[in-house]
Order: C-alpha cells, then sequence, then structure tokens
C-alpha cells in the first residue's frame, strides 16, 4: 500500500511540473496609435531555449498573427537541437513574417556568425544593432533590433558587484528617430528599459520596447510574486507584463528554461500585442 502511494505522489508532481512547463497562456495587450491605419497583431515569441515547442507553433496558426517577433535565446548556448529549431523557424515563417534579435546564450555560442547566416537563409529579418522599415496590412513599421551582448559569465558577475559598464545605444536611437511610422525596440533585456542610469532606453523617443530574458523571475509565488532573474537578482521588478505608456515596456515570460528546468505557477507565454487604430 505505502509503495502504491509513493508511486502516486511521483506521478502526480511529475504530471504537475508537466503541467507548469508547457501549459502556454496567451497575454494580450492593445497599444492604440495615431501612427496605425489598420489593427495589427504581433505575436512576441522569447526564450525558446532550443526547445522545439510545436503546441507554440500550434497556437500562433490558430491566432494567425500579422508579425511574429523573437526577443532572443531562440537556441541556447550549447546549440541544443539546433536543426529541430530551424525546422520550427521554417514553420514561424509560413504563419507570418519573423523579426529575430540575439539573447545571451546565442552571443556565447562559437559559432554565432554561421547561425545568424542560417537564420537570415531561413528567411528571419535578423537585427543586429540595426533597423528594418516595414509596410504591414498600410502601416509603416520601424523596428530597431539591439544586439547587447551581455552575455559573458564575467557580466553578470560584473554586474552584481555594481561594475558593469553598459553600452551607449545612443547612436541607435538616433536613427530610430530620424525615421517615421510606430516604432518598435526589441531588446533582450529588460532592465536596460529603466535600470541603466544615464543609458537606460526609456528616455528615447519610440511606442514600444519588446523584451524577456527573465523567465518570468523562473517561479512566481502567491501573494510575493517573481523569484529571480539573471541581470536583475531576487524580486525582479522587470519579470514579466508591462510598464510606462510611451515608450511601453512588455516583457515576455518565455517559452523554455536554460539551467534551471523548472518553472513554478509561471506558465510558458505568448504575447499578443495588438495595435489598434484610434476610433474616429
Amino acid at each position: 500500500m505505502i509503495y502504491t502511494a509513493i508511486t502516486a505522489i511521483i506521478l502526480l508532481i511529475a504530471l504537475f511540473c508537466y503541467y507548469q512547463n508547457n501549459k502556454i497562456d496567451i497575454t494580450e495587450y492593445g497599444i492604440e496609435s495615431a501612427e496605425i491605419n489598420s489593427n495589427i497583431k504581433i505575436a512576441q515569441l522569447s526564450d525558446m531555449h532550443s526547445k522545439p515547442f510545436r503546441k507554440a507553433v500550434e497556437k500562433l496558426k490558430a491566432i494567425k498573427p500579422d508579425i511574429i517577433m523573437i526577443t532572443g535565446d531562440f537556441i541556447n548556448d550549447h546549440g541544443k537541437n539546433k536543426e529541430k529549431m530551424l525546422e520550427i523557424g521554417k514553420e514561424l515563417l509560413c504563419i507570418a513574417p519573423v523579426f529575430y534579435i540575439t539573447g545571451n546564450h546565442e552571443r556565447r555560442l562559437e559559432n554565432f556568425d554561421e547561425l545568424m547566416k542560417e537564420l537570415r537563409n531561413l528567411g528571419f529579418t535578423v537585427l543586429l544593432n540595426n533597423i528594418s522599415e516595414e509596410i504591414i496590412k498600410n502601416n509603416r513599421l520601424t523596428i530597431l533590433g539591439l544586439d547587447e551582448n551581455q552575455a559573458d559569465f564575467e557580466d553578470y558577475k560584473a554586474r552584481k558587484n555594481g561594475t558593469f559598464v553598459y553600452k551607449d545605444m545612443k547612436p541607435y536611437f538616433d536613427k530610430l528617430e530620424e525615421c517615421g511610422g510606430f516604432k518598435i525596440v526589441l531588446s533582450h533585456f529588460p532592465e536596460n528599459f529603466e535600470n541603466v542610469k544615464e543609458n537606460n532606453y526609456s528616455q528615447y523617443k519610440f511606442d514600444l520596447q519588446l523584451s524577456g530574458h527573465a523567465h518570468g523571475g523562473q517561479f512566481i509565488l502567491p501573494f510575493i510574486g517573481p523569484v529571480f532573474s539573471p541581470g536583475q537578482g531576487l524580486f525582479p521588478k522587470y519579470a514579466c507584463g508591462s510598464f510606462g505608456e510611451k515608450p511601453k515596456l512588455i516583457v515576455s515570460r518565455g517559452l523554455g528554461n536554460s539551467e534551471f528546468p523548472l518553472r513554478l505557477f509561471n506558465h510558458p507565454e505568448i504575447n499578443i500585442i495588438n495595435l489598434i487604430k484610434p476610433q474616429e
């Protein structure tokens, strides 16, 4: 009897963990803007970490976004499942155009340049500190993708010690300001929005920043919230949700895991951002 009970408990725990790591939440946001002539649906994917998440593809097929934006860590720093992830990429491109930036994991890959070439050949618009101007459903979108390259483990130590020197991204934001349309910034690191003293991104003129990296804090505890994020430490502010108005930051909880294999009360997430034409 006791062995049956222990087996049942282990099975229940395994099912609970599987559910926590594989039940996808769809989180929707609405942003009204005078720059929008007809409504646009953006899907944000982040931090898949080499998880060939077929359920995510099926969700997107049903949602039918107009554009897909991947905010880093599509493939982890061991290059695991690379071919499977490229196949996922092909399927995403059958749904909508895909815009992609790097995360800290891709930046640690020895074959980084080769991977960027493969993703471009696949059809991804790979943005490494450059701008893409697009016309989507009669709307002009200007997309700045940042390649912050805050990837080295020594960088984490320096941030913890308060000695890390952040890159000055002002030249790229200056170029973005010269452009028209609805302006979107793709940045893997959400803390760079406000937490980087004189180099914070929120000081610049654009509409929306999409970020990931924090994995929703990995664990989200009732009455406490997100627990930990690399780069932000304990009880991170920018772990999920939205912040500010213009510019607005939206942070994805991501879809996969990296070093730590378990999410708790923090399901994988796809963000859907609806850009809305103002009512006349």
